[in-house]
């Protein structure tokens, strides 16, 4: 293990700029707003934010001042805070970011959540907590090899053989969900419990028959096949031909954010208005992080090795993962807010919150209700 700060070269940044400068745009439909994709409009505004006033190492530093580390887990590099909490017993916790994001969407929780007395909380609510990067985004390394990783393995070996720690609880969004429902599902006599802020569920397989659903999971079947309808060709193509679309996400970076920022917007309670949730900072300290890292690709073809598992191991109709759950569902998820009942095919759910604002992002859009929520779970624990 060893401590890591992240410093991009000057080279990389002034390349940055040049590509910025020399965009060709394309054209646009006349008041097309974002109905065809990201809007021509604001995405001109914000790269000229990008190229002008963003301060990549103001980020930096502020990135920097979270404990940060690399380590070699089954040879692949893994980068991840660690940041020890301040109280009487501070509880274990890991924490898994999605696609697009990164580690740096946990940045305005990490501290809080570490040391609660110095926001006006209790000690008694404090988390070591620990926040990797995806193998194959941000810092860690890029996976060349066909054949998908398998993340919640690789989390037990950083937490318990790396860290030390005998047991932890889990915490994770989109992608990260996932990864976390699979160490409440393979890993429950180190991990206590898992909590969920993501509409990114296991599903039973097969379905019920349709008789035996509840109106509400009707529903919510229905909204997901309109999801897919309207908002699914993302997914399809990184399942399907992820270096394809890589050879021009990589090369431009107004195409990086694009690809990214549309998702910010629309998967988030912001109402339309992007900045309402996020500051231009924010999403560019992200979508800077994909850039210089050069991780769209490998972050991509995850999805693919998803799609293309040769050795899937879903939870079958019946099965359920034990390990006490908590799921947080945020409204700005739209079509793809999940009734309790259909949650609780999967798994056993202790602790159920339905949130009065926020989308696919919490700990940047709502991080105080994001905590609050995860430190009453918690208390279970202690």
């Amino acid at each position: 293990m060893e401590k890591f700060t992240i410093n991009v070269p000057d080279a990389v940044l002034a390349d940055l700029s040049e590509r910025l400068a020399r965009t060709r745009w394309p054209d646009q439909v006349d008041n097309a707003g974002w109905d065809y994709g990201t809007e021509l409009g604001y995405l001109k505004r914000l790269t000229d934010y990008w190229r002008n006033e963003f301060d990549w190492r103001r980020q930096e530093r502020m990135l920097n001042a979270l404990p940060q580390w690399r380590v070699d887990i089954e040879g692949i590099g893994i980068h991840f805070v660690h940041v020890r909490g301040v109280g009487p017993a501070p509880l274990p916790l890991i924490i898994t970011h999605g696609w697009p994001s990164s580690f740096a969407e946990g940045y305005e929780i990490i501290a809080q959540l570490a040391d609660p007395a110095r926001y006006g909380g209790d000690a008694a609510d404090a988390f070591d907590v620990v926040v990797p990067s995806m193998p194959g985004f941000g810092f860690s390394d890029r996976i060349q090899k066909r054949g998908l990783p398998q993340v919640d393995r690789l989390w037990r070996k950083l937490m318990t053989e790396v860290l030390g720690y005998g047991s932890f609880l889990a915490h994770g969004t989109d992608v990260g969900a996932r990864v976390t429902s699979a160490l409440g599902r393979f890993h429950g006599d180190v991990v206590r419990g898992i909590h969920l802020g993501s509409v990114d569920l296991e599903w039973p397989e097969p379905l019920p028959p349709q008789e035996e659903l509840s109106a509400a999971e009707r529903d919510y079947l229905r909204r997901c096949e309109k999801w897919t309808r309207e908002q699914g060709a993302y997914d399809a193509l990184q399942a399907t031909t992820p270096q394809t679309a890589a050879y021009g996400l990589n090369d431009s970076p107004v195409g990086l954010a694009a690809w990214i920022v549309e998702k910010f917007r629309a998967w988030s309670d912001c109402g339309g208005d992007i900045e309402s949730c996020f500051s231009k900072d924010s999403l560019l300290t992200n979508i800077t992080i994909y850039w210089v890292t050069e991780t769209i690709n490998s972050s991509m073809r995850r999805y693919f090795e998803v799609r293309h598992n040769t050795a899937p191991n879903p939870l079958k109709l019946g099965e359920r993962i034990e390990t006490p759950t908590a799921i947080a569902m945020f409204p700005g998820e739209k079509d793809l807010v999940v009734p309790r009942e259909f949650a609780e095919r999967c798994y056993n759910v202790v602790r159920w919150t339905d949130m009065p604002v926020g989308g696919h992002f919490p700990a940047m859009e709502e991080p105080e209700l994001l905590i609050a929520d995860l430190r009453r779970f918690a208390r279970a624990f202690r």
